[in-house]
């Protein structure tokens, strides 16, 4: 089948503003944003339409020390984007806070630069010290890496790739729900991948795994990057294959259900593969087939 690109855009499409991952080492200026990052939060800055990541003129003024002490990020533009792990206190207009749901981060490219500034910040955490020797780690300065000064150990930002499947069964779509953690929205089938699986290979385990189902006709749909798990997902669509008969793994999901064009769940946001794929198969011709390489 062929599904639409969907015309909303998901949280990573800001154009025409130009995101530059290439690490260098600079200095920052007046208007870069600094990310600061404190047990799994970040520093945001109350405006009148949400929050945003405060800059470098706000955060000099309030935490001088802080400000002196920064690890570049990435740019977006001609804005840099900064991390400090220092402590500070919030103010009135400042305040630790989770940067999920992405909405409330403005405008609203800075939601696409607050996740990947996740991404990086809890990536760097998490390495503070060598696994193998224990010892600090020191950050390099010529490209995005930290290593061990003692044992040379060099340690890369972290990305798991992720599949999420969309699993078509005429025009029904399986929907999911989550049996844990804060997302009570609806889902489609996600996992993380294992050491030694192709794409395909996670497609069909997942499914396998969480609702019972067998799949044919796995089409790759598009990618995202999802820095609150450190990962990338594919979004693939995939046709049943036989038994339609859902039988759900009960520590992964609490529901599972099929759901028709027409009486698809409808959400606020498609900033999410998971709800551009939803609205792709919605909008996608309902007398359309899985098409076979």
């Amino acid at each position: 089948m062929d599904y639409i690109k969907g015309e909303d855009s998901v949280f990573q499409d800001i154009q025409p503003h130009r995101y530059v991952n290439q690490y260098l080492h600079r200095e920052p200026s007046s208007d870069d944003y600094i990310f600061l990052y404190q047990d799994g939060k970040a520093l945001l800055e109350d405006i009148p339409d949400g929050a945003t990541i405060p800059k470098y003129h706000t955060v000099h003024s309030l935490y001088p020390d802080c400000a002196d002490n920064l690890i570049y990020l990435f740019s977006i533009d001609d804005h840099s984007f900064f991390m400090s792990f220092m402590q500070v206190q919030e103010t009135a207009n400042l305040h630790y806070q989770e940067i999920v749901p992405l909405g409330n981060l403005n405008p609203p490219w800075i939601a696409f630069a607050g996740a990947t500034a996740y991404h990086l910040a809890d990536w760097y955490d998490s390495h503070r010290y060598c696994g193998r020797c224990s010892l600090p780690m020191s950050h390099k300065e010529n490209e995005r890496a930290v290593q061990c000064p003692e044992c040379g150990t060099v340690e890369y930002p972290k990305i798991s790739p992720v599949i999420i499947v969309g699993v078509v069964d005429g025009d029904r779509l399986l929907l999911t729900k989550y049996a844990t953690g804060s997302y009570r929205r609806y889902a489609l089938i996600a996992g993380f991948m294992e050491i030694g699986e192709t794409y395909e290979d996670a497609v069909r385990r997942e499914v396998m795994e969480e609702v019972g189902l067998r799949v044919k006709n796995i089409q790759y749909y598009k990618s995202q990057p999802w820095g609150f798990s450190q990962s990338v997902l594919a979004g693939f669509f995939a046709e049943l294959d036989g038994e339609q008969m859902v039988k759900i793994d009960a520590h992964e999901l609490k529901e599972a259900s099929w759901y028709s064009r027409e009486n698809l769940p409808r959400d606020d946001t498609t900033l999410s593969l998971t709800w551009d794929m939803i609205e792709a198969f919605r909008a996608s011709p309902s007398t359309a087939r899985m098409r076979l390489p």
